[in-house]
């Protein structure tokens, strides 16, 4: 099943989204090379796709996972939380409509 990962960022925390994302990449690619990722991207702070030095304020990913419990695990474990750039994680199950 599908789920989706709405992710908030804290306020003051681009430099650190920045150090952390090789690693919530190269999780992403992971998903991405299995087959399950439908869709990924962080959500810019302003209204541009070159946010700058406002930033972001969170992220979404949209993945297949055996279960809720397993895509909360998996969310549990971004380097995004590690690095304290999450400040609040929302995951939920997502059916596709369109495109189908």
């Amino acid at each position: 099943m599908l789920y989706a990962i709405m992710a908030s960022d804290a306020p003051g925390t681009l430099d650190a989204r920045l150090a952390a994302r090789p690693d919530h990449l190269a999780r992403l690619h992971q998903l991405q090379d299995a087959g399950r990722l439908v869709l990924a991207g962080p959500h810019p702070a302003i209204d541009s796709n070159d946010p700058g030095s406002a930033g972001f304020s969170g992220s979404l990913v949209v993945a297949e996972f055996d279960s809720l419990e397993q895509a909360r695990e998996w969310a549990d474990q971004d380097p995004y939380i590690a690095a304290g750039v999450y400040d609040q994680v929302l995951v939920k199950p997502f059916k596709r409509v369109l495109p189908a």
